[in-house]
């Protein structure tokens, strides 16, 4: 266990060097994220009026299915509930967004090609909104 007094000085160093880099505006994010280099594929599912989602289904169901799929190439999957505009009174953009985080894109290509129908035959289950995929790498 450390003393106080090595608490108490890592703390001041910290606050120091902080302080020294937000007066040169050189305020950074220093922490490296563990999903950079991976391939990240979103699936985002717009708001219109008359659009439906089962938030439920997707994530007890639909978003299971797919990453069972994926196997080892699978990181880890996130979904995501939309619940604001960025924009005070104006419609929600996007219904829900759920996301597979994979190592190889040609992997994970190769993995849904020949799951595609099913994939797309349990969309009704949760949903009456044609997705957007948007596959990128995460840099930062």
């Amino acid at each position: 266990m450390k003393s106080p007094l090595t608490l108490v000085l890592l703390l001041l160093i910290g606050t120091v060097s902080f302080c020294q880099n937000k007066q040169s505006g050189k305020v950074r994010n220093t922490q490296v994220s563990s999903e950079m280099g991976l391939i990240k594929i979103s699936i985002i599912y717009p708001f219109a009026e008359g659009n439906t989602f089962n938030m439920n289904y997707y994530e007890t169901r639909h978003m299971p299915l797919v990453a069972g799929f994926l196997g080892s190439n699978l990181v880890k999957y996130t979904i995501e509930k939309g619940v604001a505009s960025g924009i005070p009174n104006t419609p929600l953009p996007f219904m829900a967004v759920g996301t597979f985080y994979v190592k190889s894109l040609a992997d994970y290509q190769a993995a849904i090609a020949p799951n595609r129908e099913v994939i797309r035959a349990d969309f009704p289950n949760y949903t009456n909104a044609s997705p957007i995929i948007f596959i990128s790498e995460v840099v930062h």
